[in-house]
């Protein structure tokens, strides 16, 4: 880039974060981005030690958000964006404060930590002028742009059977009660929301299926279950939906599959073909002919779709994984307030992608309480 880096501050991501320094690292990775200024923890002392860690000027480390966006917004060189690495429950405070200043936001997903939450949200921002991006990760590999384009050319034909499942096994023994900070809130209704699993990962499985084959969900039937006994939210989650256009689908999350790590998955089927991508194998997008040979493709390749070759940054046979794919996301959303033209952001999931994350965990809920019963997904 030979335009100044964007001023990024960050809240999180302080001492024990795992998504914090993700969150910097990506954002600093074409130098679209720096991180300047931050809130890295409710503990003042923590969070002057992580931003000491950042390498932080000590005048730019603060004490809470609002403290923050009144400083920098002072400043001539004051923060641009505004990065939420924070558990759920402080999303939305987070979030208004930063645009009530005029700060763009990048935020974790969920959105916010209920579906009424999401909606002050979408209202508040409206007519703000600011950006807003939720960090669906998975959406910035460049096999899963190009699965996109794939299924909006309709290669497959009119799809039938959209199957996303993600299992993890990292939470498989009641870590939380063992002083895990990271499995501390993600089992506290307090701090995650009204959803566990559900939140935490079903909300990436569920944005995956509609990203990647341009319908919505319509109907879905849920069974939510709480295995680890002592546990007060969801940590295994099995979801059928239905799609607007006739496809049947599955969203399947867990977290108590012992053994697994991160095995996120994506199958679709349409009349005339498949199509599949693993996170384990994240630089092949594999597609499936009844009549022809199988097809795959490999990240970086010339022949890739132009979306695809714009989220890629080494030639075929260099992996890229987790970090690149953030970048992406980063890499889009700097773009976009440059531009100064939020249609720039269409490649990444905002707002609205927020209510419907929301509107989705809530009512998986309820028909998981209704004894698993079929319900509409209203927009």
């Amino acid at each position: 880039m030979s335009a100044k880096p964007l001023a990024m501050g960050m809240a999180g991501g302080g001492p024990g974060s795992f998504i914090g320094p993700i969150h910097r690292i990506a954002a600093e990775l074409d130098g679209d981005a720096r991180l300047c200024a931050g809130v890295f923890s409710s503990d003042p002392g923590r969070s002057q030690a992580a931003g000491k860690a950042y390498g932080i000027d000590p005048d730019r480390i603060y004490s809470d958000v609002a403290t923050m966006v009144a400083a920098e917004r002072q400043r001539s060189d004051g923060i641009d964006f505004l990065t939420i690495a924070t558990p759920n429950d402080t999303h939305l405070p987070i979030a208004l404060a930063a645009i009530e200043a005029g700060v763009h936001v990048v935020s974790d997903k969920p959105a916010t930590a209920t579906l009424d939450e999401a909606l002050t949200l979408r209202d508040r921002l409206a007519g703000t002028g600011c950006l807003y991006a939720l960090t669906y990760t998975y959406t910035g590999y460049p096999l899963i742009r190009e699965a996109r384009d794939i299924a909006a050319r309709g290669d497959l034909g009119r799809l039938r059977k959209i199957h996303v499942d993600y299992p993890q096994g990292w939470l498989a023994d009641a870590i939380e009660n063992s002083g895990n900070k990271q499995a501390g809130w993600r089992t506290d209704p307090a701090r995650t929301g009204v959803g566990g699993c559900i939140s935490d990962i079903g909300v990436h499985a569920f944005n995956l299926a509609e990203y990647v084959s341009g319908e919505r969900v319509i109907e879905l039937l849920a069974c939510l279950a709480k295995v680890v006994p002592g546990r007060t939210l969801d940590d295994d989650a099995t979801v059928l939906v239905r799609f607007s256009g006739g496809a049947q689908g599955l969203i399947t999350a867990t977290q108590i599959a012992a053994g697994a790590r991160n095995d996120l998955k994506i199958r679709i089927w349409g009349e005339r073909g498949g199509l599949e991508w693993s996170h384990a194998d994240s630089q092949r997008l594999y597609l499936r002919w009844p009549d022809r040979p199988d097809q795959i493709l490999c990240a970086g390749s010339s022949y890739l779709g132009e979306a695809a070759r714009r989220a890629s940054r080494l030639p075929a046979g260099h992996p890229e994984g987790f970090i690149e794919a953030f970048a992406t996301l980063y890499r889009d959303f700097t773009t976009a307030i440059r531009a100064k033209a939020p249609a720039i952001i269409s490649p990444l999931s905002g707002i609205e992608e927020g209510v419907r994350s929301m509107r989705f965990i809530e009512t998986a809920l309820q028909s998981s309480n209704l004894g698993a019963a079929w319900l509409p997904l209203i927009d």
